[in-house]
């Protein structure tokens, strides 16, 4: 089953950034899509305009450090359409620190959300996927895994703890049922600045986006790229980042 019309995507971190352009991108393709974020007012209003351009959509409240919620969120799709062909695991976060001010509580919620939020969304999943006999995990990792910087190590080591995950369920899965791609976005015009505490930081990361940062757009179009293939192919890792990052 190649193309996107028609398939049935679950996202996750769907109320802003790149997993808004996501739905939006596989929605205008065709796609039907299940949006699943904390801020549900941002879920329903992002439902009503994909409908009003004749797009399927439905909501789901959706914390990803809770497993049931993405159960609830896997199953919607099932129950709505019949299947699920894609999850996308965008749902993440950003701390960024010395490792010496040991902000433990960061560290922690870092690792509950890009961390156990995927496996999460692996437990979900991985048995629809396997009773349909097709299947794909689609995950944002970030360039920040590429290339490790001061400050960033716990955020870094969140996201290569999923591309290892990623490539070790690949291999595990080399029976033609299940496909898995990691995409790494660098600098993305996006509100991740917004929730970092340290004020100069945060003032810092915010002027590097205005100047750098690509619209969440050009993740959106690699997830559809992903996505698109046959089904006998798999785009396993996409680096996607601004022509002026180092």
């Amino acid at each position: 089953m190649s193309g996107v019309s028609g398939k049935v995507v679950a996202i996750t971190g769907a109320s802003s950034g790149i997993g808004e352009a996501t739905a939006l991108e596989l929605a205008a393709r065709g796609a039907a899509v299940v949006l699943g974020a904390r801020r549900t007012d941002r879920l329903t209003a992002l439902a009503e305009r994909i409908r009003a351009s004749d797009g399927r959509a439905e909501v789901v409240p959706t914390d990803v450090t809770r497993r049931a919620d993405l159960e609830r969120l896997v199953a919607t799709a099932v129950e709505r359409f019949d299947r699920l062909d894609v999850l996308v695991g965008n749902a993440g976060i950003a701390r960024t620190a010395s490792m010496t001010e040991l902000d433990v509580d960061d560290w922690d919620a870092m690792i509950d959300v890009n961390v156990r939020g995927v496996l999460h969304g692996i437990a979900a999943a991985l048995p629809v996927f396997r009773r349909q006999g097709r299947g794909h995990f689609v995950t944002i990792v970030s360039t920040s895994g590429l290339k490790i910087v001061p400050t960033q190590a716990v955020y870094a080591g969140t996201k290569n703890a999923v591309r290892t995950l990623m490539e070790a369920l690949r291999q595990e899965s080399t029976d033609g049922v299940l496909r898995t791609t990691s995409i790494s976005p660098g600098v993305v015009s996006t509100g991740l600045a917004d929730y970092i505490d340290d004020p100069e930081v945060r003032e810092q990361a915010r002027r590097q986006l205005q100047m750098l940062g690509i619209e969440p757009d050009a993740v959106a179009r690699a997830v559809a790229f992903a996505i698109e293939q046959p089904d006998d192919v798999e785009i396993g890792d996409i680096t996607v980042r601004p022509t002026r990052q180092n």
